[in-house]
């Protein structure tokens, strides 16, 4: 597939997973990321940017990342990566172009001292998108398939464009998060009625739990070889409904568990940790399960 440099074909092949050898490649293919001398270029023009000029975003970033990927014991490593990538792409007005089929509008802010005066409006920051908690979950992962800035950089913008930002605005498309949390719930719903009742009964709405989840598409939860898988899937997919079955596939495992709690605290005791869990037997058992 590599040989053949065919997109369409190395999607269809990660549908069932790659070696880990080859997928950093496989990826790139289905993302159509090649690296050229000119976005070497774009990316070092963003990073003058990012020298030049301090953005208040620039301090959620920092945060961000120090509460989340550097506290985690797969991630804490990519600290510098992680801020070369994200501080890159909150200057990226490359991005905006994503908003012509998001649902979200970006926020605009005025030159100093031209408050309200709209020929003076500019967008800010100037990619559109404001980091929340969280965010940089999204390149962590990233980080282990790419080692060159520049290339990792161009993969996490074009997974965000096409995925991400789904995970965090509200639409009626079927990957938006909207739609994710219906479909868990529907899941959950139909194949463990008895489970679902208990736990709205107890106070403990299961999508109160596996929201989190799936608005940062499992990073930070599962272990990364195991997060890599999934990643796969969406990507195989173009899809990240995936992720409201894995969601549901969880609470499924755990049932045993969840049918004795009787609080909310004691249900997200049980689904503390999810980083034992192995992603693939779990989703093939939800989905494919007899029932006898």
């Amino acid at each position: 597939v590599l040989a053949e440099q065919d997109s369409a074909a190395a999607q269809q092949y990660v549908r069932q997973g790659c070696p880990t050898a080859l997928r950093a490649d496989l990826w790139a293919l289905i993302l159509n990321i090649s690296n050229q001398p000119e976005d070497i270029l774009y990316y070092e023009q963003l990073k003058s940017n990012v020298i030049q000029h301090d953005l208040l975003v620039d301090s959620l970033i920092y945060k961000d990342v120090k509460l989340t990927a550097s506290n985690d014991d797969y991630y804490f490593v990519f600290e510098d990566y992680l801020y070369q990538v994200l501080l890159c792409f909150s200057r990226d007005t490359s991005v905006l172009e994503h908003f012509t089929y998001s649902s979200a509008t970006p926020p605009k802010s005025y030159i100093q001292g031209k408050l309200g005066m709209e020929e003076y409006a500019v967008f800010y920051p100037p990619n559109g998108v404001i980091p929340f908690h969280g965010f940089s979950m999204y390149v962590a992962p990233l980080c282990f398939l790419y080692h060159e800035p520049s290339k990792l950089y161009q993969i996490f913008r074009e997974m965000y464009v096409r995925f991400f930002f789904r995970l965090h605005s509200i639409s009626s498309h079927p990957s938006g998060i909207v739609s994710l949390c219906l479909l868990f719930e529907t899941l959950l719903q139909t194949h463990l009625p008895q489970l679902f009742y208990h736990l709205r009964e107890i106070g403990a709405q299961p999508l109160r739990i596996s929201f989190k989840w799936m608005v940062r598409a499992f990073s930070g939860y599962l272990a990364t070889d195991q997060l890599l898988l999934l990643w796969d899937r969406i990507l195989g997919y173009n899809s990240l409904e995936v992720l409201a079955v894995l969601a549901a596939a969880v609470f499924a495992f755990r049932a045993v568990n969840l049918m004795e709690v009787t609080s909310l605290a004691a249900a997200e005791a049980v689904l503390a940790d999810l980083s034992t869990l192995k992603v693939m037997p779990l989703l093939q058992i939800f989905l494919f399960a007899t029932v006898t």
